[in-house]
């Protein structure tokens, strides 16, 4: 069977050579004469066909794809996260199958019970908060399980990622210790986004704790975007004049933000200092470069794929795996 225009047995007569023969030679064995392996394939070249890899793995019950769902392919970090776990994977001889959720708890758990379906090696999910049937199906599957970007103690199966609250409040620490006392966020829905909801809390408590207040809040029910921060930092800046410093959910909005006070004449961080989190490029090549927290997307695809490969290959990674972030001084504060 095939996706291509040729079947096993055209290939089989055209090489003049049974159909097991062809199935020895597509899985690379050795017990296959190299004058048979070339008309195997020659003929399967010619004929344009393409083995069933997942028939072949409904039949002998193994898999060679892992599961990845993410919420997102709008925003920059989720491409350099797949981008870790594709590298990985490829020379192990695994694919990686993506679903995308769009934020949405329902249509993630649409997803994973698709893909459960067809048994993969493997499951690699963002975050760390999911849908109550999203946590049935992982618990009961047998196989390995990575909740990836965020920390949790207590991961369904492991978890590779950094402290979101930790990230929030090391952002806080650095404004109130340059002197920053009149606070204000600007950035996507928190209920949505899990991971930046956590960031505010843990940026809230510290500035708090440090004699700071927060004097205007701004949350917009749309994607994370450049032109988010440029449409809506007018609006955040109208809800209050004591306004010294901006925390914002991640760089695509701050790049925007910032981008609206160079059209504006509002000197930065002279009038108003900006922070965020990501690292992103974009903010490191604005003309005034950004304040914020990297996190390593790309380390945690990396290790978030090594921990499934290491379960596969009888091995005990651990279950929680702390990647850490850094915080990057720009010329933003």
């Amino acid at each position: 069977m095939s996706t291509g225009s040729g079947t096993l047995s055209e290939v089989a007569a055209t090489a003049r050579v049974s159909e097991m023969t062809v199935s020895r030679v597509l899985r690379g064995k050795t017990n296959v004469s190299q004058k048979t392996r070339a008309r195997v394939l020659e003929a399967v070249q010619s004929l344009g066909y393409v083995p069933n890899r997942m028939a072949a793995a409904l039949a002998s019950a193994k898999s060679m794809q892992l599961a990845v769902i993410i919420p997102s392919l709008r925003n920059i970090v989720f491409p350099e996260l797949l981008a870790g776990i594709t590298d990985t994977l490829e020379g192990a001889g695994y694919q990686a199958v993506i679903g995308v959720s769009e934020y949405s708890l329902k249509r993630e758990a649409k997803l994973v019970a698709a893909m459960i379906s067809w048994r993969p090696a493997g499951i690699i999910i963002t975050n760390a908060y999911h849908h109550p049937d999203v946590v049935n199906l992982l618990t009961a599957s047998p196989a390995p399980i990575v909740e990836v970007m965020e920390l949790t103690r207590n991961p369904i199966d492991m978890c590779v990622g950094l402290n979101h609250r930790k990230a929030g409040a090391a952002t806080a620490t650095r404004l109130l210790k340059k002197g920053y006392r009149r606070f204000a966020y600007l950035g996507c829905d928190l209920e949505a986004d899990k991971a930046a909801g956590k960031r505010f809390k843990g940026f809230l408590e510290t500035i708090t704790q440090g004699g700071g207040e927060l004097v205007a809040k701004s949350t917009v029910d749309e994607p994370s975007s450049v032109a988010l921060g440029r449409r809506h930092f007018a609006d955040l800046l109208a809800q209050s004049p004591r306004i010294e410093a901006v925390y914002l959910s991640n760089d695509a909005v701050a790049s925007g933000a910032l981008m609206y006070c160079l059209a504006e004449g509002i000197p930065v961080p002279e009038k108003i200092a900006i922070a965020s989190f990501s690292g992103l490029e974009i903010g490191q090549a604005m003309p005034l470069p950004l304040t914020t927290v990297r996190s390593p997307r790309y380390k945690m695809g990396c290790l978030s794929a090594q921990r499934v490969l290491d379960r596969l290959n009888g091995k005990k990674p651990p279950r929680v795996t702390d990647a850490g972030f850094e915080l990057i001084e720009g010329a933003t504060t």
